[in-house]
């Protein structure tokens, strides 16, 4: 356990001594074609709101089906050795 600590800790010290600048979400031109396309009626914005809610719900399905995989595989160990 402290094995694991300490590369976590050299993992993250890592990352936040590379100096990771932040990202802007859009590019200005990207911006004001989504707004000017909702408002005269184009369904530009219904597009890039499916992308993104692709984008957001595809990690948390992932994490969840290995969270039951590895839940389901310690209840069975579980039983197993109570057994």
């Amino acid at each position: 356990m402290k094995k694991f600590l300490i590369i976590c800790l050299l993992f993250c010290s890592a990352f936040i001594g590379t100096g990771i600048s932040t990202a802007s979400a859009q590019c200005a031109m990207c911006s004001i074609s989504a707004e000017q396309g909702t408002k005269n009626g184009n369904t530009q914005g219904k597009g890039l709101n499916t992308g993104i809610v692709y984008l957001l719900v595809i990690p948390y399905i992932l994490i969840a089906g290995i969270g039951v995989l590895w839940y389901k595989k310690y209840r069975t160990s579980k039983f197993t050795q109570s057994s």
